[in-house]
């Protein structure tokens, strides 16, 4: 059977790269490398691909330049991780010092299909609703 590679799709906006915000994702990238776990930088002209694309699934074509809103939040988008890494991960950025990201995934089956932009805003939408700062909507639960 072959070793399923963990992988992170890893965005982080252009303001915050020109702000001197590079030594967190500096960090970031120092823990991913110490865990053995690749990185793929997501570009803003990337946002309109597929999540299953930017991963490197199978069966996902790249699709034609589409211009996507501008997004201002990290968002971290983590492949092939059992629960037990995931955590892992999480307890090695805060003992780095990696400052907090908000939007975090995990590559599932529905979310693969989406547009790395449409996981952006169903995230930001989630991270609203625990935060308390917006009320659940019921098509939060249809996006598929």
């Amino acid at each position: 059977m072959a070793v399923t590679k963990e992988m992170v799709l890893y965005y982080q906006p252009e303001q915050a790269k020109q702000s001197g915000n590079d030594t967190k994702s500096a960090k970031l990238k120092a823990v991913l490398v110490r865990m053995g776990i690749r990185i793929r930088n997501i570009s803003a002209d990337q946002m309109n691909q597929t999540v299953g694309y930017l991963a490197g699934y199978d069966g996902f074509e790249e699709r034609g330049f589409e211009e996507c809103p501008p997004v201002k939040e990290e968002i971290l988008v983590m492949k092939n991780f059992s629960n037990r890494r995931v955590d892992e991960l999480l307890m090695s950025l805060r003992r780095a010092g990696v400052p907090r990201i908000e939007l975090k995934a995990v590559v599932t089956d529905t979310n693969c299909k989406w547009r790395f932009y449409d996981l952006y805003e169903e995230l930001k939408k989630e991270h609203e609703v625990m935060s308390g700062n917006q009320e659940p909507s019921p098509e939060m639960d249809s996006k598929e």
